[in-house]
């Protein structure tokens, strides 16, 4: 099973809209907020290299920025 994580802030619209996705795809998923946790900011913004949220990083190995409805139809075909 893939291992993904959301990588988020509060009041984020296209992180809230993320989860219901992956909700609605029932694809397991942990999330981490970027306001609580310096490590995991300076990880999507200096490792990574996004200045946006949500961040979704699967297997440590693909990640993208934004509500990415297509990702998450991927994401599903692969479960």
């Amino acid at each position: 099973m893939q291992e993904i994580t959301v990588y988020s802030k509060p009041r984020c619209v296209q992180c809230d809209a993320t989860y219901q996705a992956l909700d609605r795809a029932k694809i397991p998923y942990r999330v981490i907020d970027l306001t609580s946790t310096p490590a995991a900011l300076e990880y999507v913004s200096e490792e990574l290299g996004y200045g946006q949220a949500p961040v979704v990083v699967v297997d440590d190995q693909e990640h993208w920025s934004g509500f990415r409805p297509d990702k998450i139809s991927e994401l599903k075909s692969r479960a």
